[in-house]
């Protein structure tokens, strides 16, 4: 039986004074794998970015001042000297009176300060004629104007989306510091699950946890290590637990919390270092049997071997801590207003959260409906929902038509209700 159930702050406090997440250490990877990382370092630029005056438009390299009082009726007739393409030096010095064809993106030539555009000129044989002027700089990137050689372009601890990768290679860098993925093991546990691919008897069910675990893992930035099944045996338990924390940062194991005969988990942790278990149940619904142990320094977050609460339970407890090991900042979950579409009760003295989704009524409102499998050993309940109501210990229901805090499930996508 659990001694005694915590409040989910409470749970989160304690796990916060016994254990303080930072990042696991800094690795240097090529700018093809710097994806989804975490800078361990700032970047400061080495080069201009453009490096060169460059022309943005297709047209021809001018003194602005040739071109002042050009228009349709009376053009300004200037002599042509020649061309620049992209990725050439231009040779030819643009003198008073001059112009030479230039492609968009290719160097400004010297002597020239601005770009007429084509659609602004006539060609006849080797003289240009002008229609309208340009001021100085006018259809021209000049360099360092996007990034300034020196200044600091991206910071320690962002994350290197495909904006920020692409930041980098024009700075021409091949490798870059990043933080390093925190290893975390996965375990799963019970006599009923059988690893996806294999025949399944009777009375057994495939192992969700292992692979919703690993993949919730790896989208907050940690490397999962799947060391699959171990049966509820207590000297098998013992040595999967321990083989593990000396190949990982971190385990989480699922199933064998609760309280029937084979629910031995929180023993088997007591056995393996100090303090061993810091929490053994958390007043929540679904997820009560939540286990968090810290052994030799390093957590072991024990789930429910339910689907649903298993993963709920990682979201709100696990995945703060993965975070920070890997250098990340922790992403709130984004929440939208909504109307209960039917009334929903809670479980008594425990906090409980209502997998919802959400559809929008004939005037517009939009309405969270719990998922009609409200069980927690059903995978389709998280697999349906589109976030999360949470309704406190003390209140008794949530009336039909009162308002409620959505809080939406990550990567959720709700374009198509707005």
């Amino acid at each position: 039986m659990f001694r005694k159930l915590f409040s989910p702050e409470e749970a989160r406090q304690i796990l916060k004074k016994s254990f303080s997440p930072k990042p696991v250490g800094v690795e240097r990877v090529p700018l093809f794998e710097a994806h989804d990382r975490v800078l361990a370092e700032d970047i400061t630029a080495p080069i201009d970015v453009p490096p060169f005056d460059r022309s943005t438009v297709d047209g021809y390299a001018v003194k602005a001042v040739d071109t002042f009082g050009a228009d349709e009726d009376r053009p300004v007739a200037l002599k042509f000297c020649g061309q620049v393409t992209i990725g050439e030096p231009p040779n030819i010095v643009v003198e008073n009176g001059m112009t030479i064809e230039i492609a968009t993106g290719a160097p400004l030539p010297k002597g020239a300060d601005a770009v007429v555009m084509v659609e602004c000129s006539i060609r006849r044989n080797d003289t240009i004629f002008i229609h309208r002027p340009v001021s100085k700089g006018e259809n021209v990137m000049e360099a360092g104007s996007d990034i300034h050689k020196g200044e600091t372009i991206l910071r320690k601890g962002q994350r290197l989306a495909s904006r920020e990768v692409g930041v980098l290679a024009a700075l021409g860098l091949t490798e870059v510091d990043v933080y390093k993925r925190p290893k975390i093991a996965v375990i799963s546990t019970g006599a009923e699950v059988v690893e996806p691919g294999k025949p399944l008897p009777h009375g057994k069910i495939y192992d969700i946890n292992a692979h919703t675990l690993s993949a919730a893992v790896l989208e907050c930035g940690g490397e999962p290590i799947n060391l699959g099944i171990v049966p509820d045996e207590r000297d098998q338990l013992e040595a999967a637990v321990k083989k593990t924390l000396d190949l990982s940062d971190a385990v989480i194991t699922s199933g064998g919390v609760s309280v029937g005969p084979k629910d031995i988990i929180p023993q088997v942790l007591n056995t393996l270092g100090k303090p061993g278990v810091i929490v053994s149940g958390i007043a929540i619904k679904p997820g009560k049997p939540t286990t968090i142990a810290k052994i030799n320094g390093k957590p072991v977050f024990s789930l429910p071997g339910h689907p649903t609460s298993s993963l709920l339970m990682f979201h709100m407890i696990v995945r703060p801590v993965i975070c920070k090991m890997a250098g990340r900042t922790e992403e709130t979950s984004p929440m939208v207003k909504a109307v209960a579409a039917t009334k929903m009760f809670p479980a008594m003295g425990r906090r409980t959260f209502v997998m919802v989704t959400l559809t929008r009524d004939k005037r517009g409102m939009l309405l969270a409906s719990p998922v009609p499998t409200g069980l927690s050993g059903a995978i389709t309940t998280l697999a349906k929902a589109d976030g999360f109501v949470e309704i406190p210990e003390e209140k008794q229901f949530i009336n039909e038509g009162e308002e409620v805090t959505v809080y939406l499930f990550q990567g959720r996508s709700l374009s198509s209700l707005f």
